[in-house]
Formats: structure tokens, C-alpha cells, sequence
């Protein structure tokens, strides 16, 4: 375990993010975003199996016999914590780790917008974290349950696949809550999760009918419910979530998100002119606007809503791209390499800026 202590070090130590081991190719490092080969002895079966056996919890050896794959957290006293996936190809073991910084960052350091400070606050109500794999959602939400953590007293559950971030009680009272490890499942966490008399609830990931069914229920009935989510925008989100549900359902599904909604907030990752990255985040409020939109079914006009939607502190991926431009944090070429309509966004780089969001919502 010399070799892998190793490894894990020099890539926390180089500002790694990721960590690739396969069998009989070179250890590859995430830094940056940009993949990068380290010298250094290309990992053996044996090796690799002698470190899987290590690192493995106890409680996924059997499991992992079963599906092949299995998402684990892994802490390397001196090193830090690891977000890792175990998974064969070609019949061998493969490791991905993913390094988890120890503390939490702010929204200051991230970049976050002011909104989400706000979003945070919220009394009740689904607060959705969406976006592709890798964009940052999961350090966003810590974030925001650290805020929470700092300046109110409330009692915080989290229902995590696996555990990234850990916690320490400030203000507030957590208890994280592993899946395969403290609880069964997230469909039996979240069965009992009301019983255990929580202000807020953080589900790591909404994944089907049973956990989105259940955040609405927490919401509905006064509980502040944070979860992340994969869709490309905010606006398409609401349709991400329809489609857990059966034809049938999803008129009475889309009425309760619409009273149970706090906001959406999805973001992509866009380099910085410093040489590190920052988020670009769309943020959809459910304002009046919104509910009745969703309610009535004309979820093709959400992104209208969104770009016209300022004053209650909504913002399209143009807008922000375009912001994080002005304010000079990144270039124009990767602003468009981000955008959802680089056309548009280039024509509001010249100054020229159209409006269709009045238009479609007449």
C-alpha cells in the first residue's frame, strides 16, 4: 500500500482532481480538466487486487461480485478522502478516485452567485443542483449545507451514494447517512427520513419516482429538501423529472412540483483567463411566472421565463457567460465554447442584444 499512499499523495500534492489506475497502462491524473501521465510502474493484476481488497469497505466485497461496479468512499489518513469507483473492463479492476477537499469551500471561493446564499436560506421547498456529470454540483451543494450549518440552527440529514463531504456540527446539528452503510437503500432512508425530525434534507441524487415523490412530500410539508440532478438546463430539468413517472402520473406530478419547487440551479465549468475554472450558473426561481407555467403545461416557455426573469434573480447561461466575461474572469472564445447560443451570445458581445423571451411570453 507504499506504492498507492504514493501515488494519492503526489496527485493531491500536483492539484489533481481525479486519479485513473488501470491494469498494464500508465497512472493517469486529472489536472485542470486535462489528462496527464505520470512516470512511474504501470499497476500489475496483483497489485490491483491487493489494493481493491484494502480499500474496498466490507460491506460492498460481496456487491461488487454481483454488479461488477460499486461507488465507495475512501479515507487515506494523512492524504484525504477519495470519491472512488471500482469497476472491471476486460475483466480486470480499474479504480477512479476523485479528491474531495477536506474543507468545505464558500461561495466566495467558488464563484457562486449571490442567489444561492438566498436559495440556502429558503424555509421549504426543493432547491435542484442540475448539470452534467463533473460540473460541480455535488461541492456546490456542500456548500450550501455548510452555510446552513453556519448561521442556523437546524437539524440537517443527508442521504449520500457515497459519502464526499464530511461535515462537522457548527450552528446546526448534521447526520450523514451512507447508502449501503447506514441505510439499505435511498428508498429505505428516505421512507424513514421524516421521522427523524429534520429541517433540512439533502438527498445526494435524485435518481427515480421514489426519491423525487418523497422530496416532495418533505417539501410539502415544511422541510427545506436539497438534491442534484442530470440535465443540461434549468429549464429542461422539470421535464427530466416528468419522465420519472408514468404517463398517467405526471399531470398530478407536475401540479405538485409546482407548489412544492423552490428553484433550479444548473451550471457547466468554464476555464478562467487565471488558468483555473469557474462555474457559469442558470438559475430558474419558481416565480409566479414559472408555477403557471408549469402548472398549465407550457414547459417549452420556461427558458423565456428565465431570460426575462431578472428582477426575481433568474439568469439564463448566456447572461452569465456574458457577466463572467465583462467582469473579465473569462475569454469570449470559451464564454461561446459554453454557451447554449453562441450566435446570440456573440451578438451581445458586440453590443446587439434580442430579446425573445417577451416575445414568446406575450
Amino acid at each position: 500500500m507504499d506504492t498507492f499512499r504514493k501515488i494519492l499523495s503526489t496527485a493531491v500534492e500536483g492539484g489533481a482532481s481525479d486519479v485513473h489506475l488501470k491494469i498494464g497502462a500508465p497512472i493517469i491524473f486529472r489536472i485542470n480538466r486535462r489528462l496527464v501521465v505520470v512516470d512511474g510502474p504501470f499497476p500489475t493484476a496483483e497489485w490491483m487486487e491487493m489494493v481493491v481488497g484494502n480499500i474496498l469497505p466490507r460491506h460492498h466485497k460481496a456487491h461488487i461480485e454481483e454488479t461488477r461496479e460499486v461507488d465507495f468512499s475512501y479515507f487515506m489518513p494523512g492524504v484525504g478522502r477519495f470519491r472512488t469507483n471500482c469497476f472491471h473492463q476486460r475483466g480486470e479492476y480499474c479504480l477512479a478516485l476523485r479528491y474531495v477537499k477536506t474543507q468545505v469551500p464558500s461561495f466566495e471561493e467558488l464563484g457562486l452567485l449571490p442567489q444561492l446564499r438566498q436559495l440556502a436560506e429558503s424555509p421549504r421547498g426543493i432547491v435542484l443542483l442540475a448539470g452534467s456529470t463533473g460540473c460541480g454540483k455535488s461541492t456546490t451543494l456542500a456548500a450550501m449545507v455548510e452555510h446552513i450549518n453556519a448561521n442556523g440552527r437546524k437539524h440537517i440529514i443527508t442521504l449520500e451514494d457515497p459519502i464526499e463531504y464530511v461535515f462537522e456540527d457548527n450552528q446546526s446539528v448534521i447526520e450523514q447517512r451512507e447508502i449501503g452503510l447506514d441505510t439499505l437503500s435511498f428508498e429505505e432512508g428516505l421512507k424513514h427520513v421524516l421521522r427523524q425530525d429534520p429541517d433540512v434534507i439533502m438527498i445526494g441524487e435524485m435518481r427515480d419516482a421514489t426519491s423525487f415523490t418523497a422530496a416532495m412530500a418533505a417539501a410539502d410539508t415544511g422541510h427545506l429538501v436539497l438534491s442534484t440532478l442530470h440535465t443540461t438546463n434549468a429549464a429542461h430539468s422539470i421535464s427530466r423529472i416528468l419522465d420519472f413517472f408514468k404517463a398517467d402520473e405526471r399531470d398530478q406530478i407536475r401540479r405538485q412540483i409546482a407548489g412544492t419547487l423552490q428553484a433550479v440551479v444548473c451550471q457547466r465549468m468554464v476555464p478562467t483567463i487565471a488558468g483555473g475554472m469557474t462555474p457559469a450558473q442558470e438559475i430558474m426561481i419558481n416565480s409566479g411566472t414559472v408555477r403557471k407555467l408549469i402548472e398549465e403545461n407550457r414547459l417549452e416557455r420556461l427558458g423565456a421565463a428565465i431570460e426575462t426573469g431578472s428582477e426575481e434573480g433568474m439568469l439564463n447561461f448566456n447572461q452569465s457567460l456574458f457577466n463572467l466575461v465583462k467582469d473579465g474572469k473569462v475569454s469570449q472564445a470559451d464564454a461561446l465554447a459554453k454557451a447554449t447560443n453562441a450566435q446570440a451570445l456573440e451578438m451581445n458581445f458586440q453590443g446587439i442584444f434580442l430579446t425573445e423571451g417577451k416575445r414568446i411570453l406575450g
